[in-house]
């Protein structure tokens, strides 16, 4: 495989070379400053040798080249004041900012990013197992090489893991009398394959190590996408050190994490997953297949929440007044990309009650708790828990900003109870111990992010009613098993992730709802009518190549000789917004389920969960053994072969799909909300009657009304319409109604009605409040003289925004006039001749009134809707 790669290009380079070496563990060690938006800190890594440890003599194959084609050149170490004695708790002694750092002043030390200079750096570089060295003779030395960007490397260094006390029992020798590289990788490869039930002293040795002091710096120089490391004289893989330190700190640009606001407007921070991962976080192996653990230790203020992936639920345990630490690990092997953390002023959200109720299961679903011995490197493991197995819902906290608290606890805290036990019902035993949910900033991208024990969820799932929160969340849950406890070996084959989860989402709402069968059935058809015009816009406005699910066909999954490859289309744009995976993933497996038939299909399923979790799979995988599963009547045509050419390697709608959906009829349901939406485009497109008026005239004199100037239309903004009548009778004491109306923002407006007002009283007119012949042409015989130079306190200024309740009309006793009515011209609920009824100007100023002896009509002008 070319590992020559082009950044420019939109496919996404995973440069460690995984093949030779392995991280087995990361220890973490970070403060969060809020002030310079930077992560710093160390970060412990333990190897073990890859599954291929190339000979000297193959390595010609594979050399470190440059565009000039020359060797590729290493700086010395440079002298550094970061103390090599226990890392982990002297950066707990020091404030945010007091990490001790490489002195700025030597010369060439540090580029402007925070690297150390390589004049000669390459703008690619190998994934080779050697790299030569010109000065050292013509000897080729092994090169370490981590997935690395928007980072500054400030130190690599050796760490002495025989410094530990104790560690000898990791030895085949009772006392350390000699140390040796030898001998400090043998102890790191005593403890990294520890038996899964001393996980307890294993974290607690990889802590001892993580502060064991250095014993050696090595070279290491960094490009776009990877720092490479290597040791002078360390020619093969197990020669070189598998136990290091890197010192090092993020750039507030780094694409990995998100410094923004919450809902609150508070600081915050977390990490945004694709398409770059967690590269720009730490240093790590990217590839899927480095499964790693890690335990992290991370410094924030004292009013900041520090959530992350881990199995325990942390508590803050303070360091000294304003400075909290959180500890968080993880026992279950994971690839680096799925860790997460978020650091905000979240608060947790809980229910007055609790409302989680234990189901009994039945006898039907007890049986899925399959026994056996597990397929995947041994690990602490749920599935051969008795009591994890039999819990169906496992326990959960929700944070969010302290002004989204209502809203969680109506809408996402009663659901999430129901949707872990149908997940449960449905896939058996839960792949993590516990599970913490966080409602992410408004900039957050996606409806939803799943990760070890944490999922995100965009604020935007809480509005409404419960549905779109319920189904997001559901998604967000299977993915606990698909994507996560099983991972897809190739990230290209992103189906195997999001099209299960697409599948498993209405499974599971539907069982969390409670419906019967048929309104199961009727909701998913539904979903599925959705979901297939949604496919067929996404393919009508994408490229081809971005629609094949396995785009890599048949050499999905191979890697380099080192271990290096791409992932396809990983960095293109428009690859954010598409949705092709989830939908095409979800019609092949929802056609695999009809054949099938559903009971067969969800037995399977559990049967692959147990076989298949702790492990990375390809489509063959699944397939291969679904088919298995299949009786031979019942599989006619389908086969992998077949399957691969219609649905996962080819471009456009799938044939399978087309013919279902032709021959398919909709649901019942489904057909009432297509007649539905028919219904209303046909309303929409009806032409609307406008009543045409002169725009000559606002009001109309009737009756006894003296004349007076008209006020144009133009002169007016468009006015909101009553569309009801309303009637002053002669006997004002029998009803009064109160006219409340508001300006428009900005601006002042004259309330149009479609009907009249008939006042069958003499109204006498009101005061003109001052400046209204600014902007409404009155002849001034009409008025008073002002009686203020001020308007009255209840009408709104110029520009003024909406004051006060909406339009509204009230029968007299239901509300009293306030002190002073009167004299601003509202109506009381008195008796004859004490009413006034102001007419509104622009600007919100009292326009025209009517006033005379005898019975009058006042019209008003055209409204918005004519």
């Amino acid at each position: 495989m070319d590992t020559k790669l082009d950044p420019s290009r939109d496919d996404l380079p995973l440069m460690a070379n995984t093949s030779h070496m392995l991280v087995k563990h990361y220890v973490l060690d970070l403060d969060v400053n809020f002030e310079s938006q930077t992560i710093e800190g160390t970060i412990v890594l333990f190897f073990e040798d890859g599954n291929q440890v190339k000979k000297q003599t193959s390595s010609t194959k594979e050399i470190c080249q440059l565009e000039s084609n020359e060797a590729c050149t290493f700086r010395t170490p440079e002298p550094c004041h970061i103390p090599a004695t226990n890392a982990r708790t002297d950066s707990s002694k020091l404030g945010y900012n007091d990490f001790a750092i490489c002195d700025k002043g030597e010369k060439d030390t540090f580029d402007k990013d925070g690297n150390h200079d390589n004049q000669e750096q390459a703008s690619g570089i190998s994934s080779s197992e050697y790299c030569c060295d010109t000065r050292n003779h013509g000897r080729e030395d092994f090169l370490l090489v981590l997935d690395c960007c928007d980072l500054s490397v400030l130190k690599v260094e050796e760490v002495d893991v025989a410094a530990v006390p104790g560690i000898e029992k990791f030895t085949r020798s009772s006392k350390l009398s000699v140390i040796s590289e030898e001998l400090r990788n043998e102890v790191v490869g005593e403890l990294v394959t520890l038996p899964a039930d001393r996980w307890r002293e294993q974290l607690d040795y990889y802590a001892r190590c993580g502060q064991a002091p250095g014993c050696g710096e090595l070279f290491f120089d960094t490009d776009t996408w990877s720092l490479q490391i290597r040791k002078p004289g360390a020619l093969t893989a197990s020669e070189f050190p598998h136990a290091i330190r890197i010192w090092y700190k993020t750039k507030p640009e780094g694409r990995s994490v998100a410094w923004t606001s919450d809902q609150s407007g508070r600081p915050c921070v977390y990490t945004v997953g694709s398409p770059i991962n967690n590269r720009a976080l730490f240093p790590c192996q990217e590839p899927p297949v480095a499964m790693s653990t890690w335990q992290a230790t991370v410094r924030a203020a004292a009013s900041f929440v520090v959530l992350m992936s881990g199995e325990n639920s942390a508590k803050p345990a303070q360091l000294r007044e304003g400075c909290s630490s959180w500890h968080y690990y993880v026992t279950m092997p994971m690839p680096a990309a799925t860790l997460t953390i978020a650091v905000g002023c979240w608060t947790e959200i809980k229910l007055e009650k609790d409302l989680v109720t234990e189901r009994p299961f039945s006898s039907s679903e007890a049986t899925f708790r399959c026994a056996g011995v597990c397929g995947h490197v041994e690990y602490p493991c749920r599935f051969q828990n008795a009591s994890a197995t039999a819990q169906e819902v496992i326990p959960h906290r929700v944070f969010a900003p302290m002004c989204l608290r209502d809203v969680c606890q109506e809408t996402l805290l009663p659901l999430i109870p129901p949707c872990l036990s149908a997940a449960h019902s449905v896939l058996g035993t839960h792949p993590f111990s516990r599970l913490d949910i966080l409602i992410v900033p408004a900039n957050f991208s996606s409806l939803g992010m799943a990760s070890p024990h944490i999922i995100f969820l965009s604020q935007s799932t809480l509005t409404g009613m419960n549905h779109l929160c319920g189904t997001r969340l559901c998604h967000e849950i299977a993915h606990a098993w698909f994507g996560l406890a099983i991972g897809a070996r190739d990230w290209t084959e992103e189906w195997l992730s999001e099209g299960f989860a697409t599948h498993l989402e209405d499974v599971f709402w539907t069982k969390a709802q409670q419906l019967s069968p048929h309104e199961a059935q009727e909701q998913q058809e539904l979903r599925a009518c959705l979901r297939w015009r949604r496919l067929q816009d996404e393919l009508r406005n994408s490229p081809e190549e971005m629609q094949v699910l396995r785009p890599s066909k048949e050499k999905t999954g191979q890697v380099s000789d080192s271990g290096a490859s791409v992932v396809k289309h990983g960095l293109n744009p428009e690859k954010i917004f598409m949705q092709v995976h989830y939908l095409k993933g979800y019609f092949l497996l929802r056609f695999l389920a009809k054949r099938l038939g559903s009971e067969t299909y969800f037995s399977f399923l559990r049967k692959f969960v147990h076989t298949f979790h702790g492990q990375l799979i390809l489509s063959q995988d699944f397939l291969q053994m679904l088919l298995e599963s299949i009786p031979e009547e019942k599989r006619q045509d389908l086969s992998v072969e077949n399957i691969f050419r219609d649905w996962l390697e080819s471009s456009g709608m799938p044939k399978p799909l087309q013919s279902e959906r032709q021959a398919g009829a909709e649901c019942g349901l489904a057909r009432q909300v297509s007649a539905e939406v028919t219904k209303w485009i046909r309303v929409n497109r009806r032409p609307r009657k406008r009543r045409r008026r002169e725009k000559s005239e606002v009001f109309e004199k009737v009756s006894l009304m003296r004349s007076c100037t008209p006020i144009p239309l133009e002169r007016f903004p468009p006015a909101p319409v009553f569309h009801s009548q309303l009637e002053l009778p002669r006997t004002l004491d029998k009803r009064a109604l109160f006219l409340c109306v508001c300006c428009l923002p900005l601006q002042g407006f004259i309330p149009a009605f479609h009907s009249s007002f008939r006042l069958s009283d003499a109204i006498p007119a009101p005061s003109r409040p001052a400046g209204l012949a600014s902007r409404a042409s009155l002849g001034a015989e009409d008025f008073e003289a002002p009686n203020s130079a001020e308007p009255p306190e209840d009408i709104p200024p110029p520009g003024a925004g909406c004051r006060g309740p909406p339009p509204v009309v009230r029968a007299r006793g239901e509300a009293q006039a306030r002190p002073g009515a009167q004299a601003r011209g509202e109506v009381p609920s008195g008796g004859p001749g004490h009413g006034r009824v102001p007419v509104w100007g622009a600007d919100g100023e009292r326009g025209c009134p009517a006033a005379a002896a005898g019975p009058q009509v006042l019209r008003a002008g055209q409204g918005a809707d004519g």
